[in-house]
């Protein structure tokens, strides 16, 4: 059996996830977290929480799963979150078509940057057959699906939703309100933790691809003229760095940078970006990722997302492959401008001037009593959005203003003096002249800027399967092998477990009055007095519990129970008093010859 095989079979035995559905033959792509797995992945959030959330003073929301697809035509998703899909003639199976060209062609990691017609190309150089039932690909269309999975809100069609297929957005389209929790500052960060769906073509390897997953992500707004990232905090940090000219290159692969060099060198571009890839390694060690079997690896330029300047991955090593489980994008002013533009509200904050400024400002004073007849209950909305395209873009008006002159003197034909606007998806022409533009000497004490985002999105699944890949360990202990987890204390589903040597004389009351005792001081508390003490080491072992506690005759007489460590399987002598203080000690690093 394989790493991933035998991890597979211990997440199912011992609960820590397991395809859903399977008393109705399951369902593609959606995994349950048993009793175990719930508060493993649980922990690992809240590691999260406290890096990204508490220790950088962010703020965190809770927005929903849903939403109208207005938000999805703003976002770039219903246009451009696409996967490359084959059919197969002979059976009718759909596949992941640069998935099928990865896993067949040695030289190609990363096909999704080809694109189609080239993918469609290898599919027929390299042979390759249907993996349902062996029928031959070569000539099949390779085309895009978007993975959106769709919905109505309330009766009927009338309101078109869409499940989110990140939790960014839902950060997004509510900076309005945002803002002004912030107090009108940048640069300000606001963090979620939550299900987003995508309705994948292909779901394979275990949690690695899903149809529903948790994302934490951070959206941090700054202002790109003003806000710098501490880089000095995280400029000795080593990073491992496969860069998209290594990518390219024969011979290329991963270096090993310094935060600092990375920038000077020019191998990372944006300095934003290469402060959360510092300042992210801490995490990844907290958590429990082989940092041998990690690396950050640069975007191509066609794979890279479509709001995105420069983009890295967090990759993790499992069974052979190369897994992203970690996006930093710093994404410009894209989606705040878009939500912006799309929705008529102020995704924009004052930026205060050192000094009052006179500027130049394009104003619109539009004649209702042309745009009321000619437009009807639109009338209001078209006069708002002719102010927005004023704000943004003042050459559209100058454009048809000049046109409009050089008709009126005869030099040019009468038919281009309009502006377009759009309302509910629906264009509006208006004559230049029925706009009331102007342009205006203003004197003024700021701006209205739109914000910058940078953008650290984390795959909570990803991370929960990398931690247990990388955890899971063997050995022999007395003569037999034995499964266990190097899981971090803090993450483990349990952080001590309690046994009576027998379940008698009396050691088994004082076995779960010991438990209780841990469970009052807030510590992870399980009870086992099923088997031999050995088996319930074992069982302990399997799941990553870091301590146990076993009470014994000894204890009746002397009130000290045995203190054993999971990887060295050590064991010391501990009084029940200072047992709570003692498991403390531990799980903040001590070891037991410190006790």
């Amino acid at each position: 059996m394989t790493e991933l095989d035998d991890l597979a079979e211990l997440a199912k035995r011992r609960g820590f996830f397991f395809p859903s559905n399977e008393a109705y033959g399951g369902t593609a792509g959606f995994y349950t977290y048993g009793p175990v797995g719930a508060t493993l992945k649980r922990n690992l959030e809240d590691v999260w929480r406290d890096v990204y959330v508490r220790a950088m003073d962010n703020m965190e929301l809770e927005a929903p799963t849903i939403m109208p697809e207005a938000v999805f035509e703003a976002s770039g998703h219903l246009e451009g979150f696409d996967d490359m899909i084959v059919e197969c003639a002979e059976c009718g199976g759909t596949h992941r078509a640069d998935h099928l060209v990865e896993d067949a062609v040695a030289d190609v990691e990363d096909a999704e940057a080809l694109g189609t017609d080239r993918v469609a190309e290898l599919i027929v150089e390299h042979g390759i057959d249907c993996p349902s039932c062996g029928a031959a690909l070569a000539g099949e269309p390779v085309d895009e699906f978007n993975l959106m999975f769709g919905t109505n809100i309330g009766p009927g069609s009338a309101a078109p939703g869409y499940l989110r297929p990140e939790t960014a957005q839902g950060i997004f389209v509510e900076f309005p309100r945002l803002k002004e929790y912030a107090r009108g500052q940048l640069p300000f960060g606001v963090a979620q933790v939550g299900r987003a769906y995508r309705n994948e073509i292909s779901p394979r390897r275990a949690l690695v691809r899903v149809r529903e997953f948790t994302q934490a992500e951070l959206e941090h707004f700054v202002d790109p003229e003003r806000d710098e990232p501490p880089i000095d905090r995280v400029a000795d940090v080593e990073v491992p760095l496969y860069s998209a000219e290594a990518q390219h290159a024969a011979d290329g692969g991963v270096e090993t940078y310094t935060i600092e060099a990375a920038l000077e060198e020019g191998v990372v571009t944006s300095e934003w970006v290469a402060y959360y890839l510092g300042r992210s390694i801490d995490f990844y060690e907290r958590v429990g990722i082989d940092m041998d079997r990690f690396r950050y690896r640069q975007h191509l330029s066609g794979e890279r997302a479509h709001y995105a300047v420069d983009c890295w991955d967090a990759e993790t090593e499992l069974g052979g492959h190369w897994i992203e489980v970690t996006g930093f994008a710093y994404r410009s002013d894209y989606d705040l401008s878009k939500h912006g533009e799309y929705s008529g509200e102020e995704f924009t904050l004052f930026r205060q001037y050192d000094e009052p400024r006179t500027v130049e400002r394009a104003t619109v004073d539009p004649d209702m009593s042309y745009l009321g007849p000619e437009f009807g209950g639109a009338a209001e909305a078209v006069a708002d959005a002719l102010a927005s395209l004023a704000r943004r873009d003042r050459s559209a008006f100058e454009s048809a203003a000049r046109r409009a002159a050089e008709e009126s003197s005869g030099d040019a034909p009468r038919d281009g003096d309009e502006v377009t606007v759009e309302v509910d998806g629906e264009a509006y022409s208006v004559p230049v002249e029925e706009t009331g533009f102007a342009v205006e000497e203003r004197t003024e004490s700021g701006e209205h800027i739109v914000p910058h985002v940078v953008e650290p999105s984390f795959g909570v699944d990803r991370l929960v399967y990398s931690v247990l890949v990388h955890a899971h360990g063997t050995d022999v202990v007395d003569d037999e092998e034995r499964s266990f987890l190097r899981l971090p204390a803090e993450l483990a589903p349990t952080t001590v477990a309690v046994f009576p040597l027998m379940a008698r004389d009396g050691l088994d009351d004082r076995a779960w009055d010991v438990a209780a005792r841990l469970r009052g001081e807030g510590l992870r508390v399980a009870y086992d007095d099923t088997g031999n003490i050995g088996r319930r080491y074992r069982r302990q072992d399997e799941v990553g519990t870091p301590y146990c506690v076993t009470v014994d005759y000894d204890t009746l007489e002397d009130d000290t129970v045995t203190v054993r460590e999971r990887d060295s399987t050590e064991q010391a002598r501990v009084a029940v008093d200072d047992l709570a203080d003692a498991i403390d000690r531990l799980v903040a690093g001590e070891t037991l010859a410190d006790l």
